[in-house]
């Protein structure tokens, strides 16, 4: 009997189908499986790629050295997850959502072998796909491109094969900055390639500046204001530089961090509702909007950004795995939502630490807020103890009522994750004044007696209360 079918039949089992085997996909997977037994539930999982449950954001440090052995960003492998009764299909694509026949067509991606796979319930968890630009040359084997772990593989083994040592990097985002990292830690001469005014366009450009200087401080070409036009390839097909406008810049790989999209093809054509950023809109307990039976998690979704009160496309994995214990939790009868987010993410570039959460300023303006904005200089520790740091904080607060709007942090060790204090903030909706009676720790080994957030909170206040930005 087909498991759609037997809806509401006693003495059968539902069937759970998820849709891709990474952080979201198998969370929801796992926490389903905890809740409900193999005999109240099936679940069967598809998976196109080599590797289930692995680490993206690793991924520049395994290019770089700092991890070693692939295998070390793998929380879970295949065999793991079918040891819990979960029945995970690896190189296997979903190529059709039938979604009033509550089925799904996969295709084994090695033999091409398709057949119908029926469910009860279903979880979109495709993830996202990376921009590749549309050029001439975007397809020689030296350019790269940085999602998975079979990239990561593919591009260390470009690394180890080519003589030369020179790379671009096209593109400064938190992947674009990172592998620049990477690549320095492996003897090249990196060259950045931005179209931005400065690196790192979720910060503002002021910001972006100082972040700008640090890596050109590190010894890495920066080029801003120009956009890639095409790859220059040799007789023998391997690249050799990449062309602007005006310029070309020697090259023998090219590594692409110019950001990623939703990856929503397969929802787009099953007729599913979509944001517009091209993610899938989902309610608060992370159900496909309209769908009752359907989840969709991870970086294929759009979420609410609960400073803006918009919604925004993030692909971070912290949020695909809370997506995923949400959609688990619900798919097995149980309930949970997913509020929002508040746009918290860190990055380093060799001892730089980059941090941000909240909103920019053309965020807020975007969202029709007038601000004010505070930016300080202080140190991550008491100024008198040894390796005290100085780190850069700007503040972003609403011109009246004074609500902390956002904040962007950058700086030596001890910088990065002070974030998290601004995050928790955002998240309870307090205003800067509140935040300066923090009740922070302190240590000179830690902290300034007045912690560098907390400056920029009174700095901060200070322009409320006089109606202009300091």
């Amino acid at each position: 009997m087909n498991m759609s079918a037997a809806r509401g039949v006693p003495g059968t089992r539902e069937r759970l189908v998820v849709i891709g085997g990474d952080a979201a996909g198998m969370s929801a997977a796992s926490q389903a499986r905890r809740l409900k037994g193999a005999a109240e539930l099936e679940i069967v999982a598809f998976e196109r790629g080599h590797f289930t449950s692995f680490s993206a954001c690793g991924i520049p440090y395994w290019v770089g050295g700092d991890v070693t052995d692939r295998d070390q960003l793998i929380a879970r492998t295949a065999e793991e997850h079918r040891a819990r009764d979960i029945d995970l299909r690896m190189r296997t694509e979903v190529v059709e959502i039938d979604v009033a026949g509550a089925r799904v067509r996969a295709r084994d991606v090695e033999s091409g072998d398709q057949y119908w796979t029926s469910y009860d319930k279903l979880v979109i968890a495709t993830g996202a796909r990376p921009i590749r630009p549309d050029m001439p040359g975007a397809d020689a084997p030296d350019v790269h491109g940085v999602q998975t772990l079979d990239d990561g593989q593919a591009l260390i083994d470009t690394l180890t094969r080519t003589r030369g040592r020179r790379a671009v990097v096209v593109g400064a985002g938190y992947i674009g900055v990172e592998m620049a990292e990477a690549l320095i830690n492996r003897g090249y001469e990196v060259t950045v390639v931005n179209r931005g005014s400065e690196p790192m366009s979720t910060l503002d450009p002021d910001m972006g500046r100082l972040v700008h200087e640090a890596m050109e401080g590190l010894g890495i070409t920066m080029v801003d204001d120009a956009e890639v036009t095409k790859v220059l390839t040799g007789e023998d097909g391997r690249v050799r530089a990449v062309a602007t406008e005006d310029a070309e810049y020697p090259a023998d790989v090219v590594v692409l961090g110019i950001g990623v999209r939703p990856e929503t093809t397969l929802a787009r054509a099953a007729g599913l509702p979509l944001g517009d950023h091209g993610g899938l809109l989902t309610d608060l307990a992370m159900r496909v909007r309209g769908h009752e039976n359907i989840w969709a998690g991870g970086d294929c979704v759009e979420v609410l950004d609960l400073v803006s009160g918009r919604e925004r496309h993030i692909a971070l994995g912290t949020h695909a795995n809370k997506h995923g214990q949400v959609i688990g939790t619900n798919a097995a009868g149980g309930y949970a939502t997913f509020p929002g987010v508040v746009g918290t993410a860190v990055s380093k570039v060799c001892d730089l630490e980059i941090a941000r959460t909240g909103l920019r300023e053309k965020d807020a303006r975007r969202a029709g807020l007038q601000y004010v904005t505070a930016t300080i200089e202080s140190t991550s520790r008491a100024g008198y103890y040894p390796n005290a740091s100085t780190m850069t904080v700007k503040m972003l607060a609403e011109r009246r009522t004074g609500r902390l709007l956002g904040v962007q942090i950058v700086g030596r060790e001890g910088a990065g994750k002070r974030v998290d204090i601004a995050a928790v903030a955002l998240t309870a909706g307090m205003t800067v004044e509140q935040m300066t009676s923090l009740d922070l720790g302190y240590a000179p080994p830690f902290s300034p007696v007045w912690d560098p957030v907390l400056v920029a909170a009174r700095k901060a206040s200070k322009a409320v209360n006089a109606g202009t930005s300091q």
